[in-house]
């Protein structure tokens, strides 16, 4: 059992901002994403706002960014 909730993307997208993460350029729906620290390399953020993200899904980003459940 996992202790990552499903959540929507936009509240794991807003979670990523407040842990350091920034938007550096937008083509479509794909975000890319940079952390302030240089602490992980850029990331794509290719979800819509008001999609299901499964605690997999939510496994393979915090491996990326470092995003933690209690970060939601």
């Amino acid at each position: 059992m996992t202790q990552w909730p499903s959540t929507r993307a936009r509240r794991v997208y807003r979670a990523l901002l407040k842990i350091g993460w920034v938007p550096l350029s937008q083509t479509g729906s794909h975000i890319k994403l940079r952390h302030r620290g240089s602490k992980y390399p850029d990331y794509i953020w290719a979800f819509h706002d008001k999609e299901e993200i499964g605690p997999h899904m939510l496994v393979r980003i915090a491996k990326h960014t470092g995003l933690q459940p209690s970060d939601l």
